[in-house]
């Protein structure tokens, strides 16, 4: 059984840093794609960054993009997301999904347009961590 814990929310002021972290088990991460989303309460859930879990790739949303960073340390089964210059806008609660890189027909097989469909906003993910706040404000 897949199992995708979250930490590392918290409040931080405008311009400072957080590093989210997802522990995760119950599958092969060779497999599969983990995204981070985030989402603000009436608003759709948004992709902002995901890992392949074949070659470690990484995307990222504009919105986020040079001030994001998406790791993973294998040998934790956790996968990092370290935000820095943080703005009010990216207030949220923030999300870790996985996604299998086989068995997508809307993308052909092809796993390396797993994680670009993710930030595209395809619905490739099959499991959720229960998600942890992060509040910038002064």
């Amino acid at each position: 059984q897949v199992q995708l814990v979250e930490s590392g929310g918290g409040l931080v002021q405008p311009g400072g840093s957080l590093r989210l972290s997802c522990t995760a088990s119950g599958f092969t991460w060779d497999d599969y794609a983990i995204s981070w989303f985030r989402q603000v309460a009436g608003k759709a859930r948004e992709a902002v960054s995901c890992i392949s879990g074949s070659d470690g790739s990484t995307r990222y949303a504009d919105s986020v993009q040079g001030r994001f960073t998406v790791s993973r340390d294998n040998a934790k089964n956790t996968v990092y997301l370290q935000m820095n210059s943080l703005k009010p806008e990216d207030t949220a609660v923030y999300y870790c999904a996985t996604a299998p890189l086989d068995g997508n027909w809307q993308l052909r097989g092809r796993r390396d347009l797993v994680c670009p469909g993710l930030l595209r906003g395809l619905k490739l993910t099959d499991n959720w961590g229960q998600g942890t706040h992060v509040t910038v404000s002064s």
